[in-house]
């Protein structure tokens, strides 16, 4: 495996740090913190890779939120000068890793999304099912062998992870150079902070007292998406150059595998949960984990893959017609204009346009044609009444 070489001098050059900056602003440059750093742009960077270079740099403290998306996690985030730091590390390091993930490896990898994931895993459940539909039959027309879905799930897999074993994995890929090692202690480890859960604990279980300081990463920091793939791009290699999985794709902690024998799922969940124990110290969560024909069907990645055909999942229609909903009424009463509603109706009509969906989108959108006129329930429409009373209210 080679290493990564010159570290120190690629992240801190004055370009990579520029180019950094350029891409933690996106999206945000017209928040406070980004503005104040913008203003003195130049000094700033030079400020932030004397620092470095001097290894006198202290990553800050990090705000914390829980979110329900769609289930509870603890989202945390540093100030934007220590996003600079963090893109600028990754700039350099992270396209070496990603050149040694397997291409079944998705999350976090420019290309590689959660579509991308569905529609790989589409096109392994297709083979499979072509394969079922050739086996011979017995008396009743029914396969007398079929394929078979498991899901596997990693045990609360950002909050577990263990800060050793990260920091050994960036250590072999890096040559345990001195420099990178104290940077990503500094983020891995932060002063301070505490990030891991007990076993079986989750978000709303855990006092900040019952934290763990030597498990768990920042969910939300980009250097430990990084990290959540290193780990798991060991059991990737495992899967396909030890088992000889064939049909195997993963997208973060979620791994799909499909075989015609159900023994043989069941040797490779032993073996796959054996080796994330041994070597991730990570453990799969027993209620997520499962085997069904793949005629039924499995949730993966926003959607619902069949051996021919792919439907949104429903916990996701359900958040997008909510969504939709929302910027419906924020849009009738003046809140957003007619560019920022367009903005996340586009964005659901691509992600409809990744899977079966004519029915969905014709009951919210409507369908217009020469011949016929199907209304749908979505339509964006300024309420007067509405925004003028919202006048008389903020006059008064």
């Amino acid at each position: 495996m080679r290493s990564i070489k010159n570290i120190k001098e690629r992240v801190t050059d004055f370009g990579n740090l520029r180019d950094a900056y350029f891409h933690a602003r996106r999206n945000k440059r017209f928040r406070n913190e980004v503005l104040e750093f913008s203003a003195n742009l130049e000094d700033n960077l030079h400020d932030l890779q004397k620092a470095l270079r001097d290894q006198t740099y202290v990553p800050g403290p990090y705000k914390k939120k829980v979110i329900h998306d769609p289930v509870d996690r603890l989202i945390m985030w540093q100030a934007f000068i220590h996003r600079v730091v963090q893109w600028a590390v990754y700039q350099v390091i992270n396209p070496e890793f990603v050149k040694g993930y397997i291409e079944d490896s998705y999350a976090c990898i420019k290309g590689r999304g959660s579509d991308a994931a569905a529609q790989r895993l589409f096109y392994f459940m297709q083979q499979a099912g072509r394969k079922d539909q050739r086996a011979a039959k017995d008396e009743k027309g029914r396969p007398l062998s079929r394929h078979y879905v498991m899901k596997l799930d990693t045990s609360k897999f950002f909050y577990r992870i263990d800060h050793q074993v990260s920091l050994d994995l960036i250590g072999k890929k890096c040559n345990y150079d001195p420099w990178i090692m104290w940077l990503m202690d500094l983020f891995v480890n932060a002063p301070g902070e505490k990030f891991g859960f007990p076993p079986g604990k989750g978000v709303k279980d855990v006092s900040p007292d019952e934290m763990l300081a030597d498990r768990g990463l920042a969910v939300g920091s980009l250097l430990n998406q990084m990290l959540a793939n290193v780990n798991q791009d060991v059991v990737d290699h495992y899967a396909k150059r030890e088992l000889r999985i064939h049909y195997y794709v993963r997208y973060m902690d979620d791994i799909v595998i499909l075989s015609d024998s159900k023994a043989q799922l069941h040797e490779w969940k032993e073996k796959i949960e054996c080796y994330m124990r041994e070597k991730l110290k990570l453990e799969l969560n027993p209620k997520k984990c499962f085997i069904e024909p793949i005629s039924r069907g499995i949730d993966f990645c926003q959607y619902r893959v069949f051996p021919d055909h792919i439907k949104l999942k429903k916990a996701t229609a359900l958040r997008m017609k909510r969504n939709l909903k929302r910027i419906q009424h924020l849009y009738a009463t003046g809140e957003i204009t007619l560019e920022r509603a367009q903005k996340t109706v586009s964005s659901y009509m691509g992600l409809l346009s990744h899977c079966d969906s004519y029915q969905l989108k014709r009951a919210i959108f409507g369908e217009y044609s020469e011949s016929e006129w199907v209304e749908g329930w979505f339509y964006l429409q300024r309420d007067s009444a509405l925004i003028e009373a919202k006048k008389n209210e903020a006059r008064e």
